[in-house]
């Protein structure tokens, strides 16, 4: 079951990411600490967010140390 669920939400997920990334193409920038970034669509940032968590998790799952 695990085999098929995993995938089948990770495909959800993406779709739901790509369906933001269409309705927010406004360019936005970001100020923190008085760093500020170019402009950027939110749809962009959302989809780099969701990548960088995705690939951290494969990275550190195995160190959970769940078998």
């Amino acid at each position: 079951m695990a085999k098929v669920l995993i995938p089948l939400l990770t495909a959800v997920w993406i779709g739901v990411v790509a369906l933001i990334a269409i309705q927010n193409a406004a360019p936005i920038t970001f100020q923190f600490l008085g760093f500020q970034t170019i402009q950027i669509p939110i749809g962009l940032v959302l989809a780099f967010s969701v990548a960088i968590g995705m690939a951290g998790t494969a990275l550190f799952l195995p160190l959970g140390g769940r078998d």
